[in-house]
């Protein structure tokens, strides 16, 4: 009988390691499963496991392609499987291409005589690939997010127009999205992919900085609240607040175009225009003053217009207004001195839409709904595009 034997973390089950099982079934006659402690995946890898050691023998056990499960016992990091490895004397000892001992194992195996195999790391049919850390992450992220309005410094948050001692401000705006529930057009210049890697449990950063573009979207999506970022490679706060002073002051008009952030990346700007334009904005935020900020966010607009983006229409008695994140189309914020003043625009324009200021408090993770009748608005909007 050809006995195999491997090792594992096995944290979270899933079909990555069923595929593995069985490759690793198919070198022999009886699979060996090992696998540490969670005391011992602690102590030697500062790890926690998502099932107790019981429910994974149980599972792991339960497996066709399984034939034994020993718990691996040994306080070394390389080989925590040594003396059950040198007590069960297998025939093959096999791995996956990203092992990160393959070199201590492959020794183990030539000191006791056995056969190292290393085996690819494939998908079962139909699946994509995946690990244990992929399915924690998407266990952990949040089930809604909020998307984001920029006011000012949008484009110094590409690592490559960073620019030391200037600014990214932003607010986190409800209504919430969700990966089952996402009223926004396509394509809005809200931060939307942002918001659904951060859904999908990805590394949001990195998704958004491999798509060309700056980090400001998932940063404030994550951190939530009125926001004045460091612009550098990598997003830093400067300081938030909760935007409260944004209450009933902020609206979007869907300019009904679909726009390209990754595509505008390279377009040519004026980058000092738009910095002076987020230092401007940093001081509206802290001071918490509504006029302040909607002067940077004519700044910006200015900017946007010398940039060629066609001019937006005035809806009532806006203090300011611009196209959100790269422009060109798609969603454009305004800004209100008082709540009646976006009240009687919101009467005034199909295309307007109420947002407000979000942030999260002690990590609650609650969905805000649209109010039915601007819901419906945009759902006829939708419907004529």
């Amino acid at each position: 009988m050809k006995k195999v034997f491997v090792s594992g973390a096995f944290s979270v089950i899933h079909a990555g390691h069923l595929q593995f099982l069985r490759d690793a079934r198919a070198l022999g006659d009886y699979l060996i499963v090992s696998y540490p402690s969670e005391k011992l995946l602690w102590s030697l890898y500062g790890r926690k496991s998502v099932l107790h050691d019981e429910d994974k023998a149980a599972v792991l056990a339960a497996l066709d392609v399984v034939d034994e499960v020993v718990l691996s016992t040994d306080e070394e990091v390389e080989v925590s499987f040594r003396s059950v490895f040198e007590r069960v004397r297998p025939d093959v000892l096999a791995v996956t291409t990203d092992d990160r001992y393959m070199e201590a194992k492959r020794a183990l195996c030539q000191q006791l005589g056995a056969e190292f195999v290393v085996l690819p790391k494939t998908a079962p049919s139909d699946t994509q690939m995946t690990s244990s850390t992929d399915l924690l992450n998407r266990a952990k992220a949040p089930a809604h997010v909020p998307l984001r309005v920029d006011f000012a410094g949008g484009w110094l948050d590409v690592p490559a127009n960073a620019r030391a001692g200037e600014y990214i401000v932003n607010c986190a705006i409800s209504p919430t999205v969700s990966l089952c529930d996402w009223e926004y057009r396509q394509g809005a210049g809200l931060g939307g992919s942002g918001g659904w890697s951060v859904l999908n449990g990805w590394d949001p950063v990195h998704s958004e900085l491999q798509l060309g573009v700056g980090w400001q979207d998932p940063a404030v999506i994550a951190e939530t609240g009125a926001c004045v970022w460091k612009s550098g490679p990598r997003p830093v706060l400067d300081f938030k607040n909760t935007g409260a002073f944004l209450t009933g002051r902020m609206a979007v008009f869907d300019t009904c175009i679909r726009h390209d952030t990754p595509g505008l990346a390279s377009l040519p700007r004026n980058l000092d225009a738009i910095a002076r334009a987020g230092r401007v904005a940093r001081l509206g935020v802290q001071q918490q003053d509504v006029t302040a900020l909607a002067v940077a966010v004519q700044m910006s607009y200015r900017a946007q217009l010398e940039e060629g983006m066609q001019p937006l229409a005035e809806v009532g008695r806006s203090l300011a207004h611009k196209y959100c994140g790269g422009g060109h189309g798609g969603y454009a914020v305004y800004l209100y001195e008082t709540q009646e003043d976006r009240a009687a625009a919101l009467e005034l324009c199909e295309a307007l839409y109420p947002v407000e200021p979000y942030c999260r408090t002690f990590g609650r993770d609650e969905p805000v709904p649209w109010e039915p009748k601007f819901l419906a608005r945009m759902r006829r909007s939708r419907q004529q595009v």
